[in-house]
């Protein structure tokens, strides 16, 4: 069971990271217009939109169903217990049920699955392309998330994101090679999940990744637009929390939350800013040839696998 501290933990993650997704996405758009030579728009603009759309009527195709209502409550939901079982503040996980690997990745499948959904239950053949698009992008990726997790998983001799972290900031996990290419192939894959260039770009409305919102207006569109930022910061927080968890509190002391709050906010602007300039030197590829691309995480990932096996 979870000490009284480490709930207060994951308490404050999730209420930090649904805060700040939405300047994280900011910054992120901010960065890639300086990158253009364009003023672009400001760090917060991203919270004004969500206001903006607050405001307006929620407004539903006759053809929808429960499905369509039911998304953008459950896909936020969904990420919010995954950040409350990352490892982002502390170097444990706050909460270890809900900090496994396999668990965790089961939650992003289920945001992604209800987020497809979505689409196909609008009624709109549109939004029905960019469902049928968005589960062909998992399809692809998870297989090189999941097994570069499982050799990290094997290195440290855990399913636990915290244990893992533990071990590669330790030195536990005996084979630097294997734990190296486990590295690349989990950043290449969650590259891929945060839908940057050359795969797609996740804000424009016109692009199929966004095809499920077609329908979407108001207050609901507002969750789900909130959900997508939400879905790139959990992503790279979870890279962070499990690859890089170096600065991370031992203890959940308010010193050592502090360091570790610190230590988190510079990986995430960093890895945010190195996502920036690889986008901005890439052109969009036809999303037919995303295979093309993605079985070299898989490569990846296999060699970490082989390397385990060699205890290299």
């Amino acid at each position: 069971m979870p000490t009284f501290g480490y709930v207060l933990v994951a308490l404050a993650q999730v209420l930090l990271v649904a805060a700040a997704a939405p300047l994280a996405s900011g910054f992120s758009r901010m960065l890639r217009a300086k990158m253009h030579t364009r003023h672009g728009p400001g760090v917060l603009q991203d919270y004004r939109d969500l206001f903006k759309l607050l405001r307006r009527q929620d407004v539903r195709p006759p053809a929808s169903g429960f499905v369509f209502r039911l998304m953008p409550i459950v896909m936020p939901a969904t990420l919010l217990v995954v950040a409350m079982g990352t490892p982002i503040l502390t170097r444990a996980t706050p909460i270890a049920a809900l900090g496994d690997l396999i668990t965790t990745v089961y939650l992003f499948a289920l945001a992604r699955f209800f987020f497809a959904l979505s689409g196909l239950d609008s009624g709109s053949s549109f939004a029905g392309i960019g469902a049928s698009r968005e589960l062909t992008l998992g399809v692809l990726v998870e297989p090189a998330m999941l097994l570069a997790l499982f050799v990290a998983a094997l290195l440290a001799g855990s399913t636990n994101l915290g244990d893992i972290g533990s071990a590669i900031v330790d030195g536990r996990t005996g084979s630097i090679a294997a734990t190296v290419f486990a590295l690349i192939a989990f950043g290449f894959a969650c590259y891929v999940e945060l839908g940057k260039l050359p795969y797609d770009m996740a804000e424009a409305e016109q692009e199929l990744q966004e095809g499920p919102l077609t329908e979407y207006a108001g207050p609901s569109l507002a969750l789900v637009k909130w959900s997508l930022a939400l879905k790139q910061l959990v992503v790279v927080v979870w890279f962070v929390g499990t690859f890089l968890p170096f600065g991370a509190a031992p203890e959940p002391t308010f010193s050592g939350l502090a360091i570790g709050f610190l230590a988190v906010a510079i990986k995430v602007a960093l890895i945010y800013g190195l996502v920036g300039i690889v986008e901005n030197a890439v052109a969009r590829a036809r999303f037919r040839l995303t295979s093309r691309h993605t079985w070299l995480g898989v490569g990846v990932a296999s060699l970490a696998f082989v390397f385990y096996l060699a205890g290299l």
